[in-house]
């Protein structure tokens, strides 16, 4: 496929390069046509180097080849990224000052802008018009992400991670013209992996999880356009590129970043597993084994409830908090006294959170394994959902419950 790939002038700039490495990768031949503001950002000789193509943004370099008409007319695809407030104004009016505007006005294929800039820039009445405009024309402009801005301050206006990109225009490519990732300017923390409480220095208790649910999710919320933060416990898996990873290794440690990190957060997931318990006392040396010393009688205290402790938080706060959606994670066994389905539902009502993705946990199942079946039970009583397959595929289906839970509910209390 023959993509133009379009970079404004914005400090995101840098984080074009590895979209275009997705693109060279998936296969496709790429010209790169910079502004020149963004070559202040990033050099010619970069675009050069990572397309393997010749890389102008003048109307009259090799005029020969009628570039300003070429270049949009055997385009299959055009990306532009980042698209600041400026090349959106320009692309909505029809302006052709230089290369790269020239080849959207000549582009007979699909347009993908992603937006970057400083929030209240992003939120400015006019560049929310040429917004409307361009998607009116039928060009797909993704919405920014939210986080960390060029300076001090946060909000929507980040550049979309390049995978997000990449899986956009993909989708564009394939007909999706009304595709809308569903977590797009949304902020959602996940919690992934297994606690461990010290005994002493060398031991520790733990649990059976890997954290591949986890990060399998990070990765389902972030292809959803999502800006998504990590809790990262024990993992057996590495975090995944395109997400802020919080290292953490104890209960107590996961409560503290949780309830920080929740405060910025749309969408909070507890996929983490998380001891109920931990020492009373943890010794500063090892505890040794002596042949003439009793056994040693280890005292143990509750962990604080991560999950409850959240929803009370969010209950507690104005109306913007209670926009909050909050969901948990329960690994369940059945007994004498119910089935899973059943302590699940108990949970659910005890904790109050939004969602409960219900495991069916045993030796041989969920724990460190790549496939999962879960049970989604909401607290709004509609009927339980069940998704089963690969934890990529199980997420998936996680991730867009939760968009719709985002799209189609009223505030929480």
């Amino acid at each position: 496929m023959r993509i133009v790939l379009g970079v404004g002038g914005g400090i995101a700039a840098y984080k074009v390069a590895s979209l275009l490495r997705l693109f060279t990768e998936a296969g496709h031949q790429v010209t790169v046509i910079p502004t020149e503001a963004s070559t202040r950002f990033v050099g010619t000789a970069t675009w050069e180097a990572l397309s393997g193509n010749p890389v102008s943004n003048s109307v009259f370099d090799d005029v020969h080849q009628v570039n300003h008409v070429r270049l949009g007319h055997e385009a299959d695809l055009v990306v532009v990224a980042p698209a600041t407030a400026d090349l959106l104004a320009k692309a909505a009016t029809g302006q052709a000052g230089d290369l790269l505007t020239n080849t959207l006005l000549m582009a007979r294929g699909p347009v993908l802008f992603a937006p970057a800039m400083h929030t209240e820039m992003w939120q400015h009445a006019a560049t929310r018009a040429n917004v409307e405009t361009l998607r009116g024309r039928g060009a797909a402009v993704l919405e920014p992400a939210t986080g960390r801005l060029t300076g001090a301050d946060s909000g929507p206006g980040r550049l979309p991670e390049p995978q997000v990109i990449f899986d956009a225009a993909m989708a564009l490519v394939q007909g999706q013209t009304d595709f809308q990732l569903p977590l797009a300017g949304r902020t959602v923390t996940i919690s992934a992996g297994g606690t461990r409480e010290p005994l002493d220095p060398v031991r520790f208790l733990g649990n059976r999880s890997s954290g591949k649910q986890g990060v399998a999710l990070a990765v389902a919320a972030r292809n959803a356009g999502a800006t998504v933060r990590l809790l990262a416990a024990h993992m057996e898996v590495p975090p995944p590129a395109g997400v802020e990873v919080v290292t953490v290794e104890t209960a107590l440690q996961l409560r503290e970043a949780a309830l920080a990190a929740a405060a910025d957060s749309d969408v909070v997931i507890m996929s983490a597993a998380v001891a109920d318990f931990r020492p009373a006392v943890v010794s500063d040396t090892k505890i040794k084994k002596r042949d003439d010393s009793a056994d040693p009688v280890i005292t143990l205290v509750r962990n604080p409830d991560i999950l409850h402790e959240l929803v009370e938080v969010r209950n507690a706060a104005g109306d913007e908090a209670r926009q909050r959606l909050i969901v948990g994670f329960a690994a369940e066994t059945g007994d004498s006294h119910g089935d899973v389905l059943a302590y699940a539902e108990a949970k659910l009502q005890r904790k109050g959170c939004d969602l409960l993705v219900v495991n069916h946990v045993g030796s041989d199942k969920v724990f460190g394994q790549d496939t999962n079946s879960v049970v989604i039970l909401a607290r709004s009583g509609s009927e339980p959902q069940e998704a089963s397959g690969t934890k990529a595929e199980v997420s998936e289906a996680i991730i867009n419950r939760i968009g719709f839970e985002l799209n189609s509910v009223s505030p929480r209390a």
